[in-house]
């Protein structure tokens, strides 16, 4: 059996339990990713809304869009939006509801933290 494709967008954490995943700690870093990807399976995409400095989801977000708005949109199981920004996350899944991904808001779930060697910055 194939073991679950899961991406992982965030500039800092990890999955917490060990989940084995593809992780992009920048927006470029995950489109290259969905790139990469193209038309296979994702069986869960992780996404924070702030990637450090001036960084943002919105140019892997603008990938899903142009995906579903040209009629292929990724597969993709269910994404999770895991930021700690209401109204980002807000946002993320309105965007990605209208064009029919699947979205759970999950923000602050143990799933995914800092771990002892990736600290978040003071």
């Amino acid at each position: 059996m194939t073991p679950p494709k899961i991406v992982l967008v965030d500039d800092l954490r990890s999955f917490t339990d060990g989940t084995v995943a593809e992780i992009a700690r920048t927006s470029a870093a995950g489109v290259q990713l969905l790139t990469t990807l193209g038309a296979g399976r994702i069986d869960e995409l992780w996404l924070d809304h702030d990637l450090g400095g001036d960084d943002t989801i919105w140019p892997v977000v603008a990938v899903l869009e142009e995906a579903a708005f040209t009629g292929n949109p990724l597969t993709i199981g269910v994404v999770h939006i895991h930021s700690a920004n209401p109204p980002g996350a807000a946002r993320i899944s309105q965007a990605l509801t209208r064009w029919g991904y699947t979205v759970r808001v999950v923000s602050g779930s143990p799933r995914v933290g800092y771990l002892a060697d990736n600290p978040p910055s003071a």
